[in-house]
C-alpha cells in the first residue's frame, strides 16, 4: 500500500483549506489529527501553490513552517517540508524534517539541491514549469511526444541536477506534478501514463487530492465546477486506483477516507 502524505497548508490563501490552519497553533493541532487518522507524512508548506498565488516573503514562510514542523517531531511524526527555497529547507531540516517536498524540482532555487545533498534527507522533485502567477500560461505539450513523453524528459533532466548536485537516486522521489501548468486533458493523460514515468526506476508520489481537473470532471448542469470540498469521492477513487498501480505515496487532504480505502482494499486482496 501506498504511503499517505497529509497535507497541512499553514497558508491564508491554498486552493482547498487556506486559511483554516494559517497559525502554528492550529496546524499542529491539524497535524496531530491527521496522524490519528493514519498519516504515515505530514507535509507542511507554507506557500500556496494554486494557479495565480502570488509568493510570500522568505521570513513568512519560515515563521509559518518551523514552529509547526519542531513540534509535530518532536511528538514523532515524519514530517516534510513543502518548500521550493533553499534557506526554508536547511531550517526545516534542522527543525526535524526528514524529506524535503520541492514543487519547483529545484528549478526555483537550485541550491535547494546543495541543501538535500548535505543532509540525509528524502528529495521529492516534481515536474514544474514556473511560478504559480504563470504557470498555466506554460500548458502547453503539443510537440510529437506528448505530455508523459515530455514530463518523462524534463524530469529526468531534474534528476540529472539533483544527482549531479550529490543526492543518490535511493533518496529521490518522482512526482508529475498534476494541476501544475497542465490542463484537465494532460492531468487524465500523465494518470494513464503512470507506467511510463515508473519505468524510470524511482518511487512516485502523486498528489491528485481535490484538484480542479476532478471539480472540471464533476461539474454541474449548467457547467459549474463542482466545489473543492466536495471532490473527497473522486479523490478516493483516484487513491485506491493509485494504489493498484503501486505508487510510493499519495499525498492527500483527508487522511481518514483515504486510510479507510486503503485498508479496505488491503482487505480484499488477503485471503
Amino acid at each position: 500500500m501506498p504511503l499517505l502524505m497529509g497535507v497541512v497548508n499553514v497558508t491564508p490563501d491554498s486552493f482547498s483549506d487556506g486559511g483554516r490552519w494559517d497559525t502554528p497553533e492550529a496546524a499542529i493541532s491539524h497535524g496531530r489529527d491527521l496522524v490519528r487518522d493514519g498519516a504515515d507524512i505530514l507535509d507542511i508548506g507554507g506557500e500556496s501553490t494554486r494557479p495565480g498565488a502570488t509568493r510570500p516573503l522568505v521570513a513568512d514562510e519560515l515563521g509559518r513552517v518551523v514552529p509547526v514542523i519542531s513540534a509535530l517531531v518532536a511528538e514523532g511524526a515524519l514530517v516534510s517540508v513543502d518548500t521550493m527555497r533553499a534557506e526554508v529547507a536547511e531550517q526545516a531540516l534542522r527543525a526535524g524534517a526528514t524529506i524535503v517536498n520541492d514543487v519547483s524540482g529545484g528549478l526555483a532555487d537550485p541550491r535547494i539541491l546543495d541543501v538535500v545533498a548535505a543532509s540525509e534527507a528524502t528529495y521529492i522533485c516534481m515536474h514544474w514549469r514556473g511560478h504559480s502567477d504563470h504557470m498555466q500560461d506554460l500548458a502547453s505539450y503539443d510537440g510529437p511526444s506528448g505530455v508523459v513523453a515530455t514530463v518523462r524528459d524534463e524530469l529526468c533532466r531534474r534528476v540529472d541536477d539533483a544527482r549531479a548536485a550529490g543526492i543518490p537516486d535511493e533518496r529521490i522521489v518522482l512526482d508529475p506534478g498534476l494541476g501544475f501548468a497542465k490542463t484537465a486533458k494532460h492531468n487524465w493523460a500523465l494518470l494513464a501514463g503512470l507506467s511510463e514515468l515508473q519505468a524510470l526506476g524511482f518511487r512516485l508520489l502523486v498528489g491528485p487530492s481535490r484538484k480542479s481537473f476532478l471539480g472540471t470532471l464533476l461539474k454541474g448542469p449548467d457547467g459549474t465546477p463542482r466545489a473543492v470540498d466536495d471532490r473527497e469521492a473522486a479523490t478516493l477513487a483516484l487513491t485506491v486506483l493509485l494504489a493498484q498501480q503501486g505508487v510510493w505515496g499519495v499525498r492527500v487532504h483527508d487522511v481518514r477516507a483515504s486510510r479507510d480505502a486503503l485498508l479496505t482494499l488491503e482487505r480484499w486482496g488477503r485471503p
